[in-house]
């Protein structure tokens, strides 16, 4: 279903689902990104029309797998997927945003403050100058870069037995096995591919878990 401004209207139900006051914090961001995302070049023309079953809905099939009170560092996070999503869905995580854009860590900044997250701290920043200082339970990253890169970025990130989640497409099988020689020299124990329809869509995505030794 469409809003008269041509962007994609939220699905019903998502209330009960996440909670009226997780939802409404979500209705919140999707306005932001409505009447600011284009126009500070956070998202194409043609995202609106897919806003919540691309992106917002999207970045949700990862929440799931994500333990109670833990330390998530989101790579790339770009206008807020999936860090921000993650942010609203769970307050009991704490997060810690990384973007080396300026104008999208300004945009993060305002919807933090917009939507009163206190969660939430941002880093401005590439990811690199953060190896082996931070210690996270859980890293996450979405449309960052192949498995074969993604893992000497994020796996220095992580505490021993943490985890990367990462939403990835139909070809993630593929991606792995070009990735085969990395995941020793990052000191990756084991790789596990969930296949997740979110909430409000019908389009699988694919949720890939790397665990450090």
């Amino acid at each position: 279903m469409m809003n008269a401004d041509g962007s994609e209207a939220p699905p019903k139900g998502g209330a009960s689902r996440f909670g009226n006051r997780a939802w409404k914090r979500l209705q919140k961001f999707s306005t932001m990104l409505i009447s600011e995302g284009e126009l500070r070049g956070l998202i194409g023309p043609h995202e609106l029309g897919r806003l919540w079953s691309r992106h917002i809905l999207n970045s949700t099939a990862i929440v799931d797998f994500i333990p109670d009170g833990s330390f998530v560092v989101d790579v790339g996070t770009g206008a807020g997927f999936p860090g921000m999503v993650i942010a609203i869905i769970r307050p009991d995580l704490n997060l810690f945003l990384v973007e080396s854009m300026e104008r999208r860590s300004a945009w993060l900044h305002d919807v933090v403050d917009a939507i009163g997250l206190d969660n939430v701290e941002i880093y401005h920043g590439r990811a690199e100058r953060l190896s082996h200082v931070i210690q996270a339970d859980i890293v996450t990253a979405r449309a960052v870069a192949s498995v074969r890169r993604l893992l000497p970025l994020t796996m220095p990130l992580l505490k021993s037995s943490g985890s990367l989640l990462t939403l990835k497409g139909l070809r993630v099988d593929e991606e792995i096995n070009a990735a085969f020689d990395v995941f020793k020299k990052t000191r990756a124990a084991w790789a596990d591919v969930y296949d997740v329809i979110p909430f409000g869509t019908n389009e699988m995505t694919r949720v890939l878990e790397v665990r450090k030794k």
